[in-house]
């Protein structure tokens, strides 16, 4: 049977039993972090046989736990799948931490790493009612992530370039070098202008994420194996602005070099041309949503057009 997908004689795939059973099989791992936590809390050792028998109630308990995530089909949604791969595999790794903790520490007492292990399981173990309930949700999810990123960097970049703001002001003067002269501290006049269209095509970044999250949110729907895909493709190219946005960011401090802020800046707007194809021609976007991706594309097209002009004669 391949990943995921349903074997032979089995029912049709629900999703919400899929989501009563991985309920109970996480609730039921978080009972056996306890059990095996409090065995271990204060001598006297549990014997050959209790310890045999704690060992394998975990054991079914983490198997119970990997054999439902792998009920979910890939067709229910890749995004949706990747965050409940997610949140299975903090369980498992916080139950293989528990164990090594108790095998490593003194039985004298509840040691302190043992009881945050404890806690950890119990945090990843509830997390699976925070979970998205479908491949809508767990898409508005990823988009809200990468758009609270991207509003970040793009707050600090505008931070950095207040008229006058020198962007290295928070590192102390180093006694050997002396103090900092060097004019690859600082913009120039012409790096300012060009970097205006960068902001240009970082705050488009922003606003395609908010716009494509509002539509995701309006009218996406995890309804079809068509639509669900098409959810998935948004959410995979918008998981490539962040990334894209980091790397122009990066290289718009001083010195800065033309040729790289070229290279990025153009990396970035043709990821964010893509957002807006992509969604142009998806189920989230009808009609009424067509004239934000005009202007928007048009705003990349825009802006770049101005780095390329403002980089003509510095390559």
């Amino acid at each position: 049977v391949a990943e995921g997908e349903p074997g032979e004689g089995r029912e049709p795939f629900e999703l919400p039993r899929f989501w009563d059973a991985l309920g109970q099989t996480f609730q039921v791992t978080s009972q056996e972090a306890t059990k095996l936590s409090l065995a271990f809390s204060r001598p006297p050792l549990p014997s050959a046989e209790n310890c045999r028998k704690l060992s394998e109630d975990v054991q079914n308990a983490i198997l119970a736990v990997a054999t439902v995530y792998y009920w979910l089909p890939k067709g229910q949604g890749t995004t949706l799948r990747k965050m409940v791969r997610d949140a299975t595999t903090e369980v498992v790794e916080g139950m293989i931490q528990l164990t090594d903790t108790i095998l490593n520490a003194p039985v004298e007492s509840l040691s302190q790493e043992q009881l945050i292990s404890t806690g950890g399981v119990w945090e990843a173990c509830e997390q699976v009612s925070n979970l998205p309930r479908d491949n809508q949700a767990a898409v508005v999810s990823a988009l809200a992530a990468c758009l609270g990123v991207v509003k970040d960097a793009v707050e600090e970049m505008e931070h950095a370039l207040v008229e006058g703001q020198d962007p290295y002001g928070d590192i102390m003067e180093d006694e050997e070098l002396g103090f900092r002269g060097n004019r690859d501290t600082y913009w120039s006049e012409a790096d300012r202008q060009l970097l205006s269209s960068c902001m240009g095509l970082m705050k488009a970044s922003k606003a395609c994420l908010k716009k494509v999250l509002a539509a995701v949110k309006a009218h996406g729907k995890a309804d079809s194996p068509e639509h669900i895909a098409q959810l998935d493709d948004l959410a995979d190219i918008a998981n490539e602005i962040s990334p894209s946005v980091d790397e122009l960011a990066l290289s718009m401090y001083p010195p800065v070099n033309p040729l790289a802020v070229r290279l990025n800046a153009a990396k970035l707007a043709s990821v964010l041309k893509k957002v807006l194809e992509i969604a142009k021609t998806s189920h989230v976007c009808p009609p009424s949503e067509e004239g934000w991706v005009q202007f928007l594309t048009g705003a990349v097209d825009h802006n770049m057009n101005k780095v390329k002009n403002f980089t003509q004669g510095q390559l």
